[in-house]
């Protein structure tokens, strides 16, 4: 947490401005402050603060789990990690009350990176390709056909939740989306991915592009206290439902671990 969707969410939420009178889309940087200086992967904290001063935002963007706020010169890329959140203001004091980082506009308007847990990082590359290039495609994107996306999952040889948790194989997925998806195909998340045929294949896939784009309209989902406004846990099936009847058969929806990750399915229409 956040997935996707959540990351989605936040970085239209940098376009609509939060409330502002627009985003930070043509905004230019006065200047920039780091109050813990391993929020910043790349470059270091100084460089980073020295860099990004007079660069104006071009575009904002999403690539699997990180925002992608692009700039006259460099790009600045934001993972959330576990806790971390974007927040815009026209105060001089940080927004929120774990700002580990803040950028300050010209016209006064600041962006804080809040972030409890201290997991998320801030990169300010050249080539954002630097960081994307171990990332798999996108199910999202229309370019990955059903047959291509039936022959990645027969060239390997692994259980369906942890490859499709791998974001070298497939970006942006994360633990609530993959049950709910694998709950929709109905398929067990022990199965090994070289066991399905084409039509399980093919329903695999609709299954994700539609609970995604089902997230992505309700903003996501806050199921933890460090991530503001989803209501897709309202639509949930089986994540955190244990106990509770499935909506499609009525059998008990029962948690198991895979991968080391809690993994919630209904194990009549879930058969291994």
């Amino acid at each position: 947490m956040p997935e996707l969707p959540e990351v989605q969410t936040v970085a239209q939420s940098l376009i609509d401005g939060q409330g502002l009178a627009k985003g930070i889309i043509g905004r230019t940087i006065a200047r920039a402050q780091v109050e813990w200086p391993k929020t910043v992967a790349d470059p270091d904290a100084a460089e980073f603060v020295r860099r990004i001063q007079g660069q104006t935002v071009t575009g904002v963007g999403r690539r699997a789990k990180y925002i992608r706020i692009d700039l006259s010169e460099d790009t600045l890329l934001v993972h959330l990690r576990m806790s971390g959140d974007l927040l815009l203001g026209e105060q001089e004091q940080p927004l929120g009350k774990f700002s580990r980082a803040q950028i300050y506009f010209e016209d006064g308007v600041q962006m804080s990176f809040d972030d409890a847990r201290k997991f998320g990082r801030l990169w300010l590359v050249a080539d954002p390709e630097s960081v994307f290039a171990v990332l798999g495609p996108e199910l999202l994107d229309d370019s990955i056909q059903p047959a291509a996306f039936h022959e990645m999952l027969a060239s390997r040889n692994r259980q369906l939740k942890p490859l499709l948790l791998d974001q070298s194989f497939i970006a942006g997925l994360g633990n609530i989306y993959v049950d709910e998806a694998l709950h929709a195909a109905q398929l067990h998340p022990l199965a090994a991915s070289n066991s399905l045929d084409r039509a399980k294949s093919d329903e695999l896939l609709a299954a994700i592009r539609q609970v995604l784009r089902d997230s992505i309209k309700a903003n996501g989902s806050s199921i933890d206290w460090a991530y503001r406004g989803g209501e897709f846990q309202n639509k949930f099936n089986v994540y955190q439902k244990t106990g509770e009847p499935c909506l499609r058969c009525g059998t008990p929806i029962e948690r198991i671990v895979v991968g080391q990750r809690g993994t919630h399915i209904c194990p009549s229409c879930q058969k291994l």
